[in-house]
């Protein structure tokens, strides 16, 4: 029995690999491999690290090599299809081994997953802001390499290309080989590039190629600097554990500025004209929430009315800010999220389905959470929902 038992055809519109720590390293160019440092994750004694890097890499390679052993035995597997949604992060199936991964496809029941790293986000957007561009374009291409090789497993599984918008040439050449690698989506990351906006007439070949390649581009949550000032933590009282019991992720004061990049970044390039000039671009805006689509619509609004006779750039455009957003973008609500009132307030065709598998806070019952603040919604809200959102961002192209 699968986990999706709705009857439905239902597509992930958030998905992710487990990257192993040399993962990026193994898949940059040998000029850049040794500016890359492996991931610490902090763990366990299987992956302490030693003082010798060549050790060091050889001893994580190692305990990865076990763990790879492990899910391919008859003792883990036979529990595999009851345990598919509890099974989380490195102990997931297919969270790293890629040839796994299509049976938790089939056990989970999605028709496709849109997927995308889980550690690099935020180290791929620093690279970008430091300087250093042939270390910014050539950690991307291994990024790149190494999400396009996990997808290739299965026609199912739909890579996110990573292209850094810190150079105007540089990110045109990126944008064309994430495209011929076999990117189904272009991702970027959600706050301002260095040194320009994400609207400069720079970057127009850059949008005119996704739309040219019926691609998406996609924010995904990570992609921008710290959240908040660091101080709000410093409150006197002990720090709370995040989802995964530890330090390194995001809790509720850091969870409220989530949407506060995604949500400049697309607006600047809505009043600068840049879906005007692109009227067939789609933007996705992945695990970053929805609950706050009503209201940045509205602000748009009052925008829009407040400075059409101040400024050149507002009068020009072709519609009203919301028009935009219903006809060209997508986001995916947390579970905890209140689907139905987000469709009552910002129409049916902006949410989509997603699970966030196989980390820890998409939660087991993402199906059943949604189901439950969806309500009595149509049949034409839940297909849109679960199937027909996700195939108009993501286009004929990369679904084949």
């Amino acid at each position: 029995m699968t986990y999706n038992q709705l009857g439905r055809i239902v597509h992930d519109a958030d998905a992710h690999i487990m990257e192993t720590p040399t993962w990026l390293r193994d898949y940059a160019d040998a000029g850049i491999r040794d500016q890359i440092e492996p991931l610490d994750f902090g763990g366990g004694a299987e992956l302490k690290q030693t003082g010798d890097v060549d050790a060091q890499l050889s001893d994580l390679r190692g305990a990865f090599e076990n763990l790879s052993a492990k899910h391919a035995s008859d003792e883990y597997r036979s529990s595999e299809a009851a345990e598919i949604m509890a099974r989380k992060n490195f102990a997931a199936t297919g969270g790293f081994v890629a040839s796994d991964r299509p049976r938790a496809l089939d056990l989970l029941g999605f028709s496709s997953q849109l997927m995308f790293n889980t550690f690099h986000n935020r180290r791929l957007r620093n690279w970008e802001h430091s300087g250093d561009l042939d270390l910014a374009y050539g950690v991307a291409t291994a990024h790149n390499r190494g999400m396009v090789e996990f997808c290739s497993v299965d026609k199912r599984l739909l890579p996110t290309c990573y292209v850094p918008l810190a150079d105007f040439d540089r990110a045109v050449q990126a944008t064309d080989e994430a495209i011929a690698m076999g990117a189904a989506a272009l991702l970027i990351a959600s706050g301002c590039p260095a040194n320009h906006s994400p609207s400069h007439r720079g970057l127009d070949p850059v949008w005119a190629r996704a739309q040219d390649a019926d691609l998406p581009i996609v924010f995904h949550v990570g992609g921008t600097g710290d959240l908040v000032d660091h101080n709000y933590f410093l409150n006197g009282l002990p720090i709370p554990p995040d989802f995964h019991g530890g330090e390194e992720n995001f809790r509720s004061v850091d969870y409220m500025a989530i949407p506060g990049p995604p949500m400049q970044t697309i607006a600047t390039m809505l009043f600068d004209g840049v879906f005007d000039r692109f009227p067939r671009l789609r933007i996705g805006v992945v695990e970053q929430g929805a609950i706050w689509v009503p209201s940045w619509m509205r602000q748009m609004e009052s925008a829009f009315d407040a400075f059409t006779k101040h400024e050149e750039r507002v009068r020009d455009l072709k519609m009203r800010p919301s028009e935009y957003v219903q006809r060209s973008m997508k986001f995916t609500p947390y579970p905890t999220e209140d689907v139905g009132w987000i469709v009552e307030q910002a129409g049916a065709g902006v949410a989509m389905f997603n699970s966030d598998y196989p980390h820890v806070e998409g939660g087991r019952r993402p199906i059943e959470r949604f189901e439950k603040s969806l309500g009595d919604a149509s049949e034409d809200v839940r297909q849109r929902f679960y199937c027909d959102n996700f195939l108009e961002l993501m286009g004929a192209t990369s679904l084949g």
